[in-house]
Parts: C-alpha cells; sequence; structure tokens
C-alpha cells in the first residue's frame, strides 16, 4: 500500500464539495448517451466555490495538496444525487509589501483553466506573523462574479496559517463576513499549523456565516493513494481530450483555444496521480462540462444539437476545412466512436481504481478521522439545507 499524507486534505475535500455541490437553477438539455435523443429538460443544481489560500512562504506543502486534491473534490462534489454544475475561482494571498497581495482567479465552469493557473501558485513572501487575509476575505465576497440564484450553494473555503492584519485601514472581516452572509455565502475555514493567534479569528469567521472550522497540522492532513491504474487513466484521458473539435466564430474557437492550451499544460506539468483522478471526473456525467467546454463539434452533432451543413466554412474546426463533406462526416463519427470507447475504458479502469482505494482506505482503519472525512460531513451537512443529498463518501 502506498499512501501518502498530503497537505491541506481541505482543499481536496473542499474543492470537491465544491465541483459536486448540485446546482439547483442551471436548465440544460440532457442527452441519453445510449441513444442520442434530447430527453426532458431538468433543472441542475449549481455550486459555487472559491478557495482563499494563503501563499506564504510557509505553505508550500498546502499548495502542493490543493494541486494534487483538486479532482479528487470534485469527484466528491459530483456525488450528490442530482449531478450539480459547478464553477471554482480562486483568491491567493499573501501580504503587503510581497510581490502580491491578492490574485483572483474568478469562478469557472472550465476547471482545467483554472487548475492551470493553481498550478502556477508557488509559496513565497511573508515573515510578519499575519497576512492580508482582510483584503483577500473582501476580494473572494465583492470582486468574484457569485451566482444570482437563490438556490445555489455559494461557498468560501479560507484556506492559511496566521491571523489577520487588524491594524490596516481597510474593511475587517466581521463586515466581510456579515456581507458574505446577506448573500448567502457559506465560509469555511481551515488552519495550517497551531498559531494560537489564528484560532480565534478562524473561528469567528466560520461561525459568523454557519461555516464549519478545520485545524489541520501545517502541511495539511489530506489523504491521497496512489494506484496501479493511474498511469493507463492518465494515457486515457490525454487522449480523451484529443477527441475535442470546436467551431463557431472566431473569438468562439479563441476562446477554446484557450482551454485546450490549459489541458495541454496540466497533461505536460501535473503529476500522474492528479491527471487520472482529472480524467475519472471528465469521464463521468458531472465531468462533461469541463470536458468539453463550449461548442465542441462532435458532441453538439452526436446530440443533434448541429448539422455540418449548418456550419460556414470559417466557423469549422481548421482541421476539417480542407476535408470533403463526406471525409469531415467519416471523421467527425470515428471521433464520436472513439470518444464513447475511451470513456468506457476509463470508466471500468475507474471501477477498479475505487475498489482499489476502498480497500486501502479499510487496511488504514477507515480513516474516519481524516480531514478529508471531516470535509465531506462539513459539505453534506451545508448541502442537505439546500436540498443537495451526499450519500458515497470522500472520494481519494
Amino acid at each position: 500500500m502506498k499512501i501518502k499524507i498530503l497537505g491541506i486534505a481541505l482543499f481536496g475535500l473542499t474543492l470537491g464539495a465544491v465541483v459536486y455541490y448540485p446546482q439547483l437553477m442551471a436548465k440544460t438539455t440532457q442527452i441519453d448517451p445510449l441513444i442520442g435523443h434530447h430527453i426532458i429538460a431538468v433543472e441542475k443544481p449549481k455550486i459555487d466555490v472559491v478557495f482563499v489560500l494563503d501563499t506564504t512562504g510557509s505553505m508550500s506543502g498546502l499548495i502542493q495538496t490543493a494541486k494534487e486534491k483538486i479532482w479528487s473534490i470534485a469527484t466528491t462534489m459530483a456525488s450528490a444525487q442530482q449531478t450539480p454544475e459547478i464553477r471554482i475561482g480562486l483568491v491567493g494571498y499573501r501580504d503587503r509589501g510581497d510581490a502580491y497581495v491578492t490574485k483572483v482567479v474568478d469562478l469557472s465552469d472550465d476547471l482545467d483553466s483554472v487548475y492551470a493557473t493553481l498550478m502556477d501558485f508557488q509559496a513565497d513572501g511573508g515573515g510578519d506573523g499575519p497576512e492580508s487575509v482582510n483584503e483577500a476575505l473582501y476580494d473572494a465576497v465583492h470582486n468574484i462574479s457569485w451566482s444570482h440564484d437563490d438556490q445555489a450553494y455559494q461557498v468560501i473555503f479560507l484556506v492559511g496559517d496566521a491571523p489577520p492584519h487588524m491594524d490596516y485601514n481597510e474593511v475587517r472581516y466581521p463586515e466581510i463576513v456579515a456581507s458574505a452572509a446577506e448573500k448567502g455565502i457559506v465560509v469555511n475555514t481551515i488552519q495550517c499549523g497551531d498559531m494560537a493567534l489564528t484560532v480565534e479569528p478562524w473561528t469567528q469567521i466560520a461561525a459568523l456565516s454557519n461555516g464549519s472550522f478545520f485545524q489541520v497540522e501545517q502541511a495539511g492532513s489530506a489523504v491521497a493513494f496512489n494506484t496501479p491504474y493511474d498511469d493507463e487513466i492518465a494515457e486515457l484521458s490525454a487522449k480523451l481530450d484529443d477527441t475535442r473539435l470546436y467551431f463557431g466564430t472566431e473569438e468562439e474557437k479563441e476562446k477554446m483555444h484557450g482551454k485546450v492550451a490549459a489541458t495541454v499544460k496540466l497533461n505536460e506539468g501535473a503529476s500522474v496521480a492528479s491527471r487520472a483522478r482529472r480524467g475519472a471526473f471528465n469521464a463521468s456525467v458531472g465531468g462533461r462540462k469541463n470536458l468539453l467546454g463550449e461548442n465542441e463539434l462532435v458532441a453538439a452533432i452526436e446530440s443533434g444539437e448541429v448539422d455540418l451543413d449548418e456550419l460556414e466554412e470559417d466557423e469549422l474546426p481548421e482541421s476539417l476545412k480542407p476535408m470533403a463533406r463526406a471525409e469531415q462526416v467519416a471523421y467527425v463519427a470515428e471521433l464520436t466512436a472513439e470518444r464513447q470507447d475511451l470513456q468506457r475504458q476509463i470508466q471500468d479502469l475507474s471501477k477498479d481504481r475505487n475498489v482499489y482505494l476502498k480497500s486501502k482506505v479499510e487496511e488504514a482503519g477507515g480513516l474516519k478521522g481524516s480531514l478529508d472525512q471531516k470535509l465531506y460531513d462539513a459539505v453534506k451537512e451545508q448541502a442537505a439545507v439546500a436540498g443537495l443529498e451526499y450519500e458515497d463518501g470522500p472520494a481519494y
């Protein structure tokens, strides 16, 4: 058994919660994967999650854990009884005098691009004890594009080891968290390490918004497992990425070029285990949006949303333009079959991976006291208030 204790289980479970908290009001038309026909449109739950992450020098372990656990988190949250639509955002923070005070990544359902940005987060700066927590929380509450849907699950996870500066002339956390509560945003706090001065403000921040407070080791206490299935799932996931074709206006295609670039970056720079977790997520119903993005031609033709004959030449993907129409049709059909086969392979391997992980968790004593479990329990309770149900436990 190869178990790696990774800093900040919270980030992992938290993200998971975000990713899988059902979107309550997003109206989408679902497609039966077997017959390809439109079925009844349903109102899907929404989840908006923002991670406010201390990126000063003492937080290197936690940041690395966040990079490893984000897809497990997504998988955990997608296990809600009604698969949600999820958006994730980030606010990295340090302190005045550092390279930056805050770095804001707005909410997005393109988790690949969010992850590609997270990959660039490095621990540096700090040094005087307190950090710019107040400014980071303010940005998370007021400078993020939160949903206007009253029934969306909206949550902030504040992760850090040091208390806020209370000597700066700025809005302070009691007022900021009050604004969050008015907007229906829950703030959960995770303290890394045991700095005594951090306990009180972290506890108060969570209490003011009916959130939860957790305390973990400096590097966190998330549990991650490497499995014999990771290499193959990661490889198949990269092949699945290559089945995507984007159509539309130049602006629309350029936007998706940015998504593809983020995918290339994570496939080249993320760990095998992290890429395997992403592959398992993308092959699931909950990961469909992240895999495809917008204006994906293979899926649009399969669902009947688009017909090749309806597209102008300049709207076509570049790879199709030199082809005759019959060749275009055949190529799209080939990609459709390949995608379906890759998804089946990943899903089958993911089932085997889950069985393997379950056995390792049982061998380790169940890990009921892990941060992963505590975070899952908190999310499950908060989700229930919005009518969301989780039953499968945390994913590792």
